[in-house]
């Protein structure tokens, strides 16, 4: 058995390395800073939930459609997602790469281990997110009931 000599340089550890580290960085600081974008107050936001879910059951009972819906308008706090789902990626590929090329194993299980903590780090956030925005939802319906219990009948238990 023939031992194969590793390449002296991890470049392709060492890109996927720095590709990682770019891509947590850059998702912390839109976790941190973000959104870039301009948002709405979130009681405004919060205030037209409310009023589409009443009108969307009220047409809904009424036996009338729903509108077409809209696709929404991509702003930099969606474009900066993408970016950090695709550094991620491609730090994961070339650590995968530097592993087949037998570098070090160190470097190569960097570029790894950031990418997959960039992914990582916005699926958790995300998930956090989703579960907020479930509870404010509930609350909001459960408010909703108690103001329309009588329109929607059966709808909100009442």
């Amino acid at each position: 058995m023939t031992d194969v000599a590793r390449p002296q340089t991890a470049t392709v550890g060492w890109m996927g390395f720095a590709t990682g580290a770019c891509a947590l960085v850059l998702t912390i600081a839109i976790f941190w800073a973000g959104p870039f974008a301009p948002q709405q107050s979130v009681d405004v936001t919060l205030g037209e939930l409310a009023a589409d879910i009443a009108k969307a059951a009220a047409r809904s009972v009424a036996g009338q459609p729903q509108p077409a819906p809209v696709a929404p308008e991509k702003n930099i706090d969606d474009y900066l997602q993408v970016l950090v789902g695709v550094l991620a990626a491609v730090a994961f590929i070339l650590g995968i790469a530097s592993f087949m090329r037998r570098e070090r194993g160190q470097v190569a299980f960097s570029g790894i281990a950031l990418g997959g903590l960039a992914i990582g780090f916005q699926l958790f956030t995300w998930t956090i997110m989703v579960i907020a925005g479930v509870v404010i939802i509930f609350g909001i319906m459960a408010s909703l009931s108690e103001t329309f219990g009588d329109i929607f009948g059966g709808l909100f238990g009442g």
